[in-house]
């Protein structure tokens, strides 16, 4: 049967006019679903019963399920998130002194062939239905006030998959995550990660989520960042800047660069002289990611003295630059290991 949760709200009233319903029967319904997260119809005890076993004959709920659930010495939780075929994607929760974060996939495996990242090794069998993303937030929200005793406070769209490959299910995952009517959480607190699809780019931009950006970057050097990430000679970076400007004038928005630094790759004066060249063109932040080994050797983090050497340059030329410590690598949690590997 269909998943109820795949009707809109005017749908849903379309729905229940057909039943002979009074539509604030939709609203109700809306709610349980999208506020309350609710994964069984009969529980929607503002319902008939009769009714309730109306709807259960025409729609279901499929709500995804922890297959398995890790735990880093730092506090990480890494879930394997089960989806209603038995495909399997991965999310994490990231907690701090302040905050916790909810790190979540878009897509089943990933479509692009960054070398980097163990995602890119899996196969994209499909794209993450709207429910789906969604649950992956409310689970997480469920486990930081379990774990901590206080809620989700912050959601990255860094998981498994590029979230612009997925854009109409990942903008409407979004809209029910901010909107009163669902989890309502602040758009702000909210960063979408993408390689780099310009005509993507803009489009959020115009869809006005007021979400934060961020790119996957690594080098601003063409062709280095081509061998780095394969998929990326078919978008050149000036193309990338244009839409990245487009964005700043559209929303206001600081982009933030993401860019790991490796021994013998990106580790020298020309890589930080081009990072510094194109940060100059728009408003923007870097964060220096701690690489995370996959296991094949090819890329190896860079020596603390290539990492101070990029943040020295950058402070000096003016641009803000953080060194984002690595969470969760013990259980394969950190950025760039998510690949639905499971402890022994």
């Amino acid at each position: 049967m269909k998943d109820i949760r795949t009707l809109s709200l005017n749908q849903l009233n379309d729905y229940f006019l057909t039943l002979g319903e009074k539509p604030f029967r939709a609203k109700q319904v809306y709610d349980w679903l999208w506020s309350k997260n609710l994964h069984s119809i009969d529980e929607m005890t503002n319902l008939s019963k009769t009714l309730r076993e109306r709807i259960s004959e025409e729609y279901t709920i499929n709500p995804v399920s922890v297959d398995q659930l890790q735990r880093s010495t730092d506090g990480t939780i890494k879930n394997g998130v089960k989806l209603h075929d038995g495909l399997l994607v991965e999310s994490v929760l990231i907690p701090t002194e302040t905050r916790t974060t909810a790190c979540v996939s878009s897509q089943v495996g990933c479509s692009l062939n960054c070398e980097f990242c163990a995602t890119a090794r899996l196969k994209r069998m499909r794209n993450l239905e709207v429910a789906e993303i969604v649950d992956q937030v409310a689970l997480i929200d469920s486990q930081s006030k379990m774990y901590f005793d206080r809620p989700l406070s912050n959601i990255v769209f860094m998981g498994m998959g590029e979230p612009m490959m997925n854009y109409k299910n990942v903008v409407e995952a979004i809209r029910k995550i901010t909107q009163p009517e669902g989890l309502g959480m602040s758009p702000r607190r909210i960063t979408v990660s993408t390689s780099g699809i310009p005509k993507m780019i803009k489009m959020l931009a115009d869809d006005e989520l007021r979400v934060k950006l961020a790119l996957s970057l690594h080098s601003a050097i063409e062709s280095k960042r081509n061998e780095i990430m394969p998929f990326s000679d078919k978008f050149p970076l000036t193309d990338i800047m244009e839409s990245l400007q487009y964005w700043y004038q559209k929303t206001g928005s600081v982009i933030t660069f993401e860019y790991c630094v490796w021994k013998g790759i990106n580790d020298g004066d020309e890589d930080i002289k081009a990072l510094i060249r194109y940060c100059k063109q728009v408003p923007s932040k870097v964060n220096l990611i701690q690489y995370n080994p996959i296991g094949d050797g090819k890329y190896d983090k860079c020596n603390k003295q290539a990492e101070e050497n990029y943040v020295r340059q950058l402070e000096n030329a003016g641009i803000t630059v953080m060194i984002r410590k690595s969470r969760g690598g013990d259980i394969d949690a950190a950025c760039g290991q998510l690949a639905n590997k499971v402890a022994d």
